[in-house]
């Protein structure tokens, strides 16, 4: 087997002569993986901190002060290093030469749009279960976010060197299915002629089902009119679901959102049970058992039964309270379905597995994760990313939603309004966790306030860096690839005003940002990452609009002006990268 090669990247490489330098004063032997290397929180410390003193000083016999003097004494020899400070405890604070920050851009000018890759994920299986709505109806501006925070993290993980299995779980078993194809039934009666007035309270009353009942009617013409419901029920359902799920596929669709696998809850009870099957094996370990739960405490438990009943041991496994099985009636219940579904995973091949969930799902999530310890034996994890609701808003006014009554906004229309660019950028601009207002007037502003009109325009505006260089430079290709190769011989040493060093540090951060985000799972951090670069290089524009000198363009210094057409080009190639990672186009120009 091929070893895994990791990307050398800035903060990779000062971390090897960190480490290196403190392992020549530490015993043989010495575990330095706790050694990190991060830039600082506040700019003016320098360019990277470490906390090898802070960490190591036990092993080493010394005080954490004594041993940062001693490894920054090792630093100061290192020609990377022009400044080593020593802070608070024994935090060791680094100033680089800037010829490193240099290199680096060369280094992104030679990977161009494999800068920033990773092989952290060595190839590890990975699966993100993301959206997985009821097929009850279209989707909604709720449903939204999850399906952009799942995709751009898929996206992430994928960059980060994981493989990636993008999945939806159907759930079109149960009681709401059942609902859906009620309703669809109305409408398939009003389709051949029937007045049926208003919905029935508790059906669903969206004329999204009208589609669905002319189908059934060119299908069937009147003959369902004449069965009981246990025959016309199953078709009914089938018909509705298979056209629901097509429009959802539509609906991501108008988001670029793509799953690679779409898994049906009723396959697990169709055919062979698989629900009977994982209680049985979970029942073999002792992990399910026949018993009473104690009356909750507190707040009521929505699954409480006083009863005997199959019960799953989730108490061993981190949980409040053990949990049922199977319902009164000796169906089973829905967590039992997701155990199964769960189980489903891991026996292909998924040891870790990410489950994207709406706000109301939040007290599920410790006996998921016990579930899953359950049935893989504790090899495998669940990470569960709860994403907080969405408030839509027009011009600071909320507006309102229902999926029961109707009226709610599809996201198809959100998406026909505002642009797929604009939501998805914004449903990333927060993190997953805290709530969101979106407000559809707000996104589409072209103003530094507006996030997702600042980062393109830093793009458009950094193109057209390139479109005003031709006067000056007639020999500078057009083709973007040969214009890379044209601006990596670009002296580079003309780069010295820290306005510039700022840019490419700021640029030299992205390979690490990749990594940690992917590992968070944060996609999150990637947006805000975007906004600062694009502040920069706005700033840097402004600039030079005050000051000639500071300009991209200098006409009568063709050397300075393609070193800092370099620099503009790693800005464009990044802040593209950023933004396809997010799901979000890196215009040209702006219209």
């Amino acid at each position: 087997m091929t070893a895994v090669t990791k990307p050398i990247t800035v903060f990779a490489d000062m971390l090897d002569r960190v480490r290196t330098a403190s392992l020549a004063l530490l015993p043989v032997g010495t575990d330095v993986s706790r050694v990190l290397v991060e830039p600082p929180r506040d700019p003016t410390h320098g360019d990277m901190a470490t906390n090898a003193a802070m960490v190591l000083a036990k092993d080493a016999g010394r005080n954490p002060r004594e041993l940062a003097e001693a490894i920054a004494s090792s630093l100061r020899t290192d020609a990377t290093v022009s400044k080593v400070e020593i802070a608070g405890p024994g935090f060791i604070n680094l100033t680089l030469n800037p010829e490193v920050w240099r290199q680096e851009l060369r280094r992104l000018l030679a990977a161009g749009p494999d800068y920033g890759k990773s092989t952290i994920g060595a190839g590890k299986p990975v699966n993100v279960e993301y959206v997985s709505a009821n097929p009850t109806g279209p989707m909604h501006v709720g449903h939204c976010r999850g399906a952009v925070f799942g995709d751009a993290l898929a996206n992430l993980l994928a960059v980060a060197g994981f493989a990636v299995t993008r999945e939806y779980y159907i759930n079109d078993a149960g009681g709401q299915v059942d609902v859906l194809a009620r309703s669809a039934f109305l409408r398939y009666r009003e389709a051949l002629g029937e007045t049926i007035g208003a919905m029935p309270e508790g059906l669903y009353p969206g004329d999204y089902l009208q589609p669905v009942g002319a189908a059934l009617a060119g299908e069937y013409g009147d003959k369902l009119k004449a069965q009981p419901e246990s025959e016309w029920l199953p078709l009914v359902r089938s018909k509705a679901i298979a056209m629901m799920m097509a429009m959802i596929r539509d609906d991501l669709a108008a988001l670029n959102v793509k799953h690679d696998v779409f898994f049906s809850e009723r396959s697990l009870v169709e055919g062979r049970d698989q629900v009977g099957a994982t209680i049985d094996e979970l029942r073999a370990k002792g992990q399910v058992y026949e018993g009473r739960l104690p009356p909750p405490k507190g707040a009521p438990v929505e699954d409480y039964e006083d009863r005997e009943q199959t019960l799953f041991r989730a108490t061993s496994f981190g949980d409040d309270v053990d949990r049922p099985l199977k319902k009164s009636d000796g169906s089973y219940t829905y967590f039992a379905s997701d155990i199964a579904y769960h189980k489903s995973k891991f026996d292909r091949g998924f040891r870790d597995m990410i489950d994207v969930w709406g706000a109301d799902h939040g007290g599920y999530v410790k006996r998921m994760k016990a579930a899953v310890k359950a049935v893989s034996g504790e090899t495998a994890d669940l990470d569960v990313k709860i994403v907080q609701l969405v408030k839509l808003m027009r011009a600071g006014v909320e507006v309102k939603m229902s999926k029961r009554s109707g009226e709610f906004v599809t996201l198809r229309e959100v998406v026909e309004e505002v642009g797929r660019d604009a939501v998805r950028f914004m449903m990333l601009y927060r993190k997953n966790d805290a709530a969101l207002d979106f407000d559809l007037a707000k996104v589409i502003e072209q103003s530094k306030d507006n996030p997702v009109f600042y980062v393109q325009y830093g793009h458009a505006r950094g193109q057209s860096v390139f479109r005003n260089a031709a006067e000056s430079l007639p020999d500078l290709p057009s083709d973007p690839a040969a214009r890379t190769a044209y601006l990596s011989q670009a002296r580079l040493d003309r780069l010295d005003d820290p306005a510039e060093l700022a840019m490419m540090r700021k640029l030299a951060l992205y390979p690490r940002l990749i990594e940690s985000a992917a590992l968070a799972h944060e996609p999150h951090r990637v947006a805000f990452y975007l906004y600062e670069l694009a502040s920069e290089f706005h700033t840097q524009w402004a600039r030079g609009t005050h000051a000639p000198h500071l300009r991209f363009i200098i006409q009568d210094d063709p050397q300075l002006t393609v070193a800092r057409l370099a620099l503009v080009e790693g800005f464009v190639t990044v802040l593209a990268l950023g933004l396809a990672l997010l799901g979000v186009e890196a215009p040209g120009e702006m219209r």
